[in-house]
C-alpha cells in the first residue's frame, strides 16, 4: 500500500542578494516546506518571484545562496546534480534556447529526466497545440507559443518538482484551460509537487500551500 508523502521539498534560512553584500539580500530567513499537490507562489512585481524559482531550481550560483535546500532528502549545497535532476524548470526568461526547435528542446529532456514521459509529452503537444511548431526554433515563434513549449517540456519530465513561472502569460484561451485542468488533477497528486508563481492563484485549483512574498 502506498502512503501519501507530506514533504517533497524543505527550503530553511535562504537568503540571495543580487549585489555583492553588505547589500540587503531579496530574501532574508526564508524557510517552508512544499507538500505534493500546487503551491502558488505569489508576491507584487519586484518581489522576486522568478529569483525564488532559479534558486529552488539550482540554477543561481551557489557563492551567492545561503540556506538549504532538501528535495526528496537530497541537498542541493552537498549533490547539486543529483538535485537539479529531480526538478522540472525550464525558464522562460533564458534566450540559451532560443535557436533550437520544440523538437530538439523535447529531445533532449529524457537525459535531464528520468521520470520523462512520451506519452504526456504527445497529450501535452495537443493540448496546448503545438504540432505544427514542432520544427520552428523559439525566436520564430509567439510569446505564448514559445512559452507552451516550455510548459509542455517541463510537464511531460515527470519530475518531482515542476517549477511554472507566469505560465498562462499570453497563452490562449483553450491553452490556460487545458493547463488549469492538469493543474486541479495535480493538486490532487500524493507524491509530487508543483509551483506556479504569478500575481493571482489559479482558478479553480486546491492549494496546498501557498507562499507569498513581501513586496
Amino acid at each position: 500500500m502506498m502512503y501519501p508523502e507530506t514533504t517533497i521539498l524543505k527550503a530553511q534560512n535562504l537568503a540571495f542578494s543580487h549585489s555583492p553584500l553588505p547589500a540587503p539580500p531579496l530574501f532574508d530567513r526564508l524557510s517552508f516546506v512544499l507538500p505534493p499537490g500546487v503551491t502558488w507562489l505569489g508576491g507584487g512585481e519586484g518581489s522576486g518571484k522568478t529569483t525564488l524559482l532559479r534558486l529552488l531550481a539550482g540554477a543561481l550560483p551557489g557563492n551567492a545562496v545561503q540556506g538549504q535546500l532538501q528535495l526528496h532528502g537530497v541537498s542541493l549545497a552537498q549533490d547539486p546534480s543529483a538535485y537539479r535532476r529531480q526538478v522540472a524548470w525550464l525558464d522562460p526568461r533564458d534566450s540559451a534556447r532560443d535557436l533550437q526547435t520544440a523538437r530538439a528542446i523535447f529531445t533532449a529532456m529524457p537525459a535531464l529526466h528520468a521520470g520523462w514521459n512520451p506519452d504526456a509529452l504527445q497529450a501535452h503537444i495537443a493540448g496546448l497545440s503545438l504540432a505544427p511548431h514542432l520544427d520552428k526554433a523559439l525566436y520564430m515563434m509567439s510569446s505564448g507559443t514559445r512559452r507552451k513549449v516550455l510548459i509542455a517540456a517541463a510537464l511531460a519530465a515527470n519530475a518531482p518538482l515542476t517549477l511554472l513561472d507566469q505560465p498562462f502569460m499570453a497563452l490562449d484561451r483553450p491553452s490556460i484551460d487545458y493547463l488549469l485542468d492538469l493543474l486541479a488533477e495535480a493538486a490532487r497528486h500524493y507524491s509530487r509537487a508543483w509551483v506556479v508563481a504569478d500575481y493571482e492563484a489559479p482558478p479553480g485549483v486546491a492549494l496546498l500551500n501557498t507562499v507569498e512574498l513581501p513586496a
